[in-house]
């Protein structure tokens, strides 16, 4: 440890500086490392006066709490958590009373996830078409995934639906629901640490607004529906619907085909897909820098029961 870093947490107030230093190093460093250098740094502080032992104290209890972040969430964790998350989503949206519609949706999707690389979740993949014209679709951890009608309508073709399915399916491969979660509780984590330091130092008025990790997952699923998935994990979630559509036996290039589908619909101002994904144009250049191309092919006994099930909507 550099002696530029020891005056960094022992400058100012000191104490709030070394709670936030030593968060900053956890990206670099294992968690027993990350503790080893709390308590390293707590103890050059207190023998240099900028803070007293019960400070030290309070810093490296709250650092070792910030560490349990990052513990792996079990499956059967992740399916709460996901249930959570799409109880969020359904305070907006109406499921779309249509058993035979439903049930078409999770056929394909279910025989989607099961040329996943995640075939399997604690509580299983269940799909739900949600009543709005929204142009949308949400995956939750666990593997419920819900699409919206308008969603649905922009699709032509049932391989483009399954497009839609397999690239949802990817979020919840790629664990991408629960990277979000992680990090709405990592910063609610150093929210929590900073504030325990203040209350070390007696600020009574920090202390009343410190909350429980347990709290913050209404702004988390919040958060994550609101925000949508970086450009990095849209792009991820491409890769991987490629790979089981080919693999299921749909054509790979449906989803460029779907894209341009939602590109035509795209305002940048709406309130759905607008705000969740990145533009269409984006995600189809990545594609077709892997070779694909769109296509509106299918078998015809696929579009045959697609069309006869499209007209529900």
């Amino acid at each position: 440890m550099s002696t530029k870093t020891h005056t960094i947490w022992m400058s100012g107030a000191g104490i709030a500086v070394v709670a936030l230093a030593v968060a900053a190093m956890w990206a670099l460093t294992g968690c027993e490392t990350m503790n080893q250098l709390a308590e390293l740094g707590t103890s050059i502080a207190v023998a240099t006066g900028d803070i007293t032992t019960n400070e030290a104290a309070s810093i490296n209890r709250t650092t070792r709490a910030v560490t349990k972040t990052f513990e792996d969430i079990t499956p059967e964790q992740e399916y709460y958590i996901g249930r959570t998350v799409a109880a969020t989503v359904l305070l907006g949206y109406q499921p779309l009373p249509d058993p035979d519609l439903n049930l078409y949706v999770n056929t394909i999707g279910q025989s989607l996830a099961q040329f996943s690389k995640r075939p399997e979740t604690f509580g299983g993949y269940r799909f739900l078409v949600l009543d709005s014209d929204d142009i949308n679709a949400f995956a939750a951890p666990g593997g419920l995934i819900l699409v919206t009608r308008g969603l649905l309508k922009c699709c032509e073709t049932e391989d483009e639906l399954a497009a839609v399915l397999a690239h949802e399916i990817g979020h919840v491969e790629k664990l991408h629901g629960l990277r979000a979660i992680k990090t709405g509780r990592l910063s609610t984590a150093l929210s929590t640490l900073a504030l325990e330091s203040a209350k070390t130092l007696g600020s009574e008025q920090l202390a009343e607004v410190t909350q429980s990790f347990d709290e913050s997952i209404s702004d988390i699923t919040s958060t994550l529906m609101n925000s949508g998935y970086s450009r990095r994990l849209e792009f991820e979630a491409d890769r991987c619907a490629v790979d089981i559509l080919r693999k299921a036996g749909y054509s790979p290039g449906a989803l460029v085909a779907m894209l341009e589908n939602m590109q035509a619909n795209w305002v940048s101002t709406r309130l759905d897909f607008a705000a969740t994904h990145p533009p269409p144009a984006d995600r189809i250049a990545q594609l077709k820098c892997k070779g694909l191309t769109s296509t509106k092919k299918t078998a015809p006994a696929r579009q045959q029961r697609f069309d006869a099930i499209r007209k529900a909507l």
